[in-house]
C-alpha cells in the first residue's frame, strides 16, 4: 500500500510544481524583471507573433530540448506558452523531469493571449 501512496504523492508534487495561470495573472507575473519567459512553438508560430521578451524553444526539437534550457536557472519559476496550452504542458512535464522547480503555463496559450 506504502509503495501506491508514495506513487500518488509523486504525482501530487509533479502537478504543484505546474500551475496553469489566467492571462490576466500571467500578465502580472511576467511584467517583473528577469522573468524566465519561454515559447515553446515551432519558429515560424514565434516569428509570426509572440510575448515579448519571451525566447523560442521549439518543443517539437526533441535532441536539443534539454540542451536548450540548461542556461536558465532551475530554482526560479520559468513560464511557458504554446498555441493553445497543449504543448507547453507536456514541456512542463519534462522540465519538472530535469529539475526545474516551479514551471507557470498559460491558460488557452497564445490564442487566449492574442
Amino acid at each position: 500500500m506504502s509503495f501506491i501512496n508514495s506513487l500518488f504523492s509523486k504525482k501530487s508534487v509533479a502537478t504543484d510544481a505546474i500551475e496553469i495561470l489566467d492571462i490576466d495573472a500571467y500578465k502580472k507575473a511576467i511584467a517583473a524583471d528577469d522573468v524566465q519567459l519561454v515559447d515553446v512553438r515551432t519558429i515560424e508560430e514565434y516569428n509570426a507573433g509572440h510575448i515579448e521578451n519571451a525566447k523560442n524553444i521549439d518543443f517539437f526539437d526533441h535532441a536539443n530540448f534539454n540542451e536548450n534550457f540548461a542556461g536558465f536557472d532551475r530554482e526560479k519559476p520559468m513560464y511557458l506558452y504554446c498555441r493553445s496550452g497543449n504543448r507547453s504542458q507536456r514541456a512542463a512535464k519534462k522540465l519538472l523531469e530535469i529539475g526545474f522547480k516551479k514551471i507557470y503555463d498559460l491558460e488557452g496559450g497564445y490564442k487566449a493571449w492574442s
